[in-house]
Order: structure tokens, then C-alpha cells, then sequence
């Protein structure tokens, strides 16, 4: 039984085939391999690998482009791997969607870390992000909710808790959500 799914993004067909092993000794399965940016994201929206190992210079890529359009698309973590400790490319790296970086050879012992670090923190980051649009949803509504109640105050001369009571009882009544009577309020309103 394999567990997590891994897309294999290097021009090198020998170090594929090594580090494929690897991963397989160690439960992972390996969904697809790439020579190349395009065939990479390709692979990467057919498969939705649950990681990405790639080459930090890969073939037909700018830089970390590749590594950016995944995370704009929140489809894995990418953990880079490069021959040499690229200066520039680890500066790049710090603010791009990568979430590990190891230089060849890579062994078990730096291997298995680093890709358990990079899924548990985009787990972690993927959850924080869906957090932050629930608390986003919430204050737009009660934006929406505290404007009504300012109109009835307004216009109708109620008191707070009055236009907050009315607002409550037409949700009651019409079996809708206060955002959406207080939508209507504003509307009718304004």
C-alpha cells in the first residue's frame, strides 16, 4: 500500500530513477516524472500530486516560475533539489511556494524530513488560508449588518438594539439570513 503521491520534476533519467527508489522503499508513489517545466505542470494538474519534487533550475523555466504557478494554484508544496547550494536561487526561493530545499545526493536521512516538513506545513498554511477567508466572510457580513442597523437608525429612528430586534424578526419571518435582510435594508434604504 502506498501513501503519499509524489511528481518527480528533473532532466536527470538517473537521478529520477534513484530517487524513485528511494521514495518507494519509503511508501511513497511516484504518479509521474518530468524532464522540464511545461511537462511539470502538466503532470502536476493531471496527477495533484500530494508533493512535488523538482530541480531548482529546471529546463524551460525562468527561475522559480514553475514552483509560483503551482502555489498561485495551491496544488502542492514543492521541494527543490539542486547539484550546488545556489545563492540566488535559495533567496528566490524564500518567497516562492517552496517548502524545502536539498542539494544531490540525497539520502533517506534529508530526504524523509524534508518532505514530511513541507506537507505538514502546507497543510498547515492551506488551513490558515481557509481560516482567513471565513473571518473575512464574517466581517464583510457584519459590515453589512452594522450598516443596516445605522439606515434604520437613521431613517426610521429606532434605537440600536430596535433596528437589531427588527432586522432579527424579518430573518425570522422570510426565513433568510440577517446578511441578506440587512442587503435588503441597505437597498431599499439608501
Amino acid at each position: 500500500m502506498f501513501g503519499r503521491r509524489v511528481l518527480l520534476a528533473d532532466p536527470d533519467p538517473e537521478f529520477r530513477k534513484k530517487l524513485k527508489d528511494l521514495l518507494q522503499q519509503q511508501g511513497y508513489l511516484v504518479v509521474a516524472e518530468t524532464e522540464d517545466g511545461r511537462s511539470t505542470l502538466q503532470a502536476a494538474f493531471q496527477n495533484q500530486p500530494d508533493i512535488i519534487i523538482m530541480e531548482g533550475k529546471i529546463p524551460g523555466s525562468r527561475g522559480l516560475e514553475v514552483a509560483r504557478i503551482i502555489e498561485e494554484h495551491r496544488l502542492a508544496p514543492v521541494v527543490l533539489v539542486t547539484s550546488h547550494s545556489h545563492r540566488e536561487l535559495i533567496e528566490e526561493a524564500k518567497f516562492s511556494a517552496v517548502l524545502g530545499y536539498l542539494t544531490k545526493p540525497i539520502d533517506d536521512a534529508n530526504l524523509m524530513p524534508a518532505l514530511e516538513m513541507a506537507l505538514a506545513t502546507f497543510k498547515r498554511l492551506n488551513k490558515m488560508e481557509q481560516e482567513n477567508r471565513k473571518l473575512k466572510k464574517m466581517l464583510e457580513e457584519k459590515k453589512l449588518v452594522d450598516q443596516a442597523k445605522r439606515l434604520l437608525i437613521e431613517k426610521k429612528g429606532m434605537s440600536e438594539q430596535a433596528a437589531y430586534r427588527h432586522m432579527q424578526k424579518l430573518s425570522m419571518d422570510h426565513s433568510s439570513s440577517l446578511t441578506k435582510v440587512a442587503q435588503r435594508i441597505i437597498t431599499s434604504l439608501s
